[in-house]
């Protein structure tokens, strides 16, 4: 309040130095009649306004004071008071034909309905009180019989006022009463703005940095699998070239061009020939060295001697030519 109070001598000044006599004169008589310095809208004004010009029959005074109410403070409330500001407005009009059928004003009642014509006709709503100018006894109808009752015209005046003062304590102040709350509200909306700038550049650094320490770690690591895959396609050919070569075989080896020796079996028939004659010498050796030895001890014949010799002869040739021919047959 005292912010209120501050404004109002600013006013004041302000009138007074732009020559504005006749409007200081009004705000004063204004300030005097005001019972509660922080009620600047008493809803019971606005009831007072409305059944006045319900009373003269004063259909545009109605509509012009609705609009502006509409226009400057239920427009700022929530969507869910949208259904309960239209049905106020609709039993205010209601209330308006009730008084002049009442008073038998039908011209006035006439003139609403080409006035309005147009706007209600979209509203079902309105649909049944199109037949209101011409229906007779309208008050003992079971259509507008509730809206003569005093009691639907004093429930209406009373939750039109409830509906007021809510509003206008809802209302928020206007801007020019927190001239210097929306000053020390920028200053701090300023001092952030220039606190998160400040932020966002420290980030974008930050962000900055990272990314190159990434693109470092990247190239490093690049290079480090470029090592790996070379070392790795060594590794890989050798094992290919080494399963290539357990893979082939004996058959896919060429022999080198080398011609072919002799024939192995003469070098073998000589040896044996050899060995032969010098079996058959030392036989005859041994044979002359047994006939002289039988001879000396015996002191036989020579015939004896003879046959002797003779048998061990054909004996010394059998067993040479066995000899021989086992030889063969063994190199052979």
């Amino acid at each position: 309040m005292a912010q209120v109070a501050f404004l109002d001598n600013l006013l004041r000044e302000y009138l007074v130095f732009r020559g504005y006599s006749s409007t200081l004169k009004a705000l004063d008589v204004e300030q005097r009649n005001e019972r509660e310095q922080h009620q600047h809208f008493r809803a019971e004004k606005i009831i007072e306004q409305f059944n006045n010009a319900v009373q003269i029959y004063d259909l545009n005074a109605l509509r012009t004071l609705w609009l502006h109410l509409d226009n400057n403070l239920f427009t700022k409330l929530e969507h869910t008071y949208a259904v309960a500001v239209k049905k106020l407005e609709n039993s205010l009009l209601k209330y308006y034909l009730v008084t002049a059928y009442s008073n038998n004003k039908m011209d006035k009642v006439s003139e609403f309905f080409n006035k309005m014509a147009g706007e209600l006709q979209q509203q079902s709503e309105w649909k049944d009180w199109f037949y209101f100018p011409f229906c007779k006894n309208a008050e003992e109808s079971p259509t507008f019989a509730l809206y003569f009752t005093k009691q639907w015209q004093d429930t209406l005046l009373l939750s039109l006022r409830n509906f007021l003062t809510t509003v206008y304590q809802c209302l928020p102040q206007p801007t020019f009463v927190r001239a210097e709350q929306e000053a020390v509200h920028m200053q701090r909306l300023q001092e952030e703005n220039a606190r998160l700038r400040s932020r966002v550049q420290q980030l974008q650094q930050e962000q900055l940095q990272q990314q190159q320490q990434q693109q470092s770690q990247q190239l490093a690591s690049a290079g480090s699998s470029q090592n790996l895959a070379s070392g790795n396609n060594s590794e890989s050919t050798a094992r290919r070239r080494s399963a290539y070569r357990q893979q082939q075989s004996l058959s896919d080896i060429l022999p080198f061009d080398i011609s072919p020796p002799g024939h192995i079996v003469d070098d073998f028939c000589i040896i044996a020939s050899e060995a032969n004659s010098v079996a058959q010498a030392s036989d005859a050796q041994a044979r002359g060295l047994k006939m002289l030895i039988r001879n000396i001890g015996s002191g036989g014949s020579p015939v004896l001697g003879r046959k002797d010799n003779a048998s061990a002869s054909t004996s010394g040739e059998k067993s040479s030519k066995r000899r021989s021919g086992s030889v063969g047959r063994s190199w052979i």
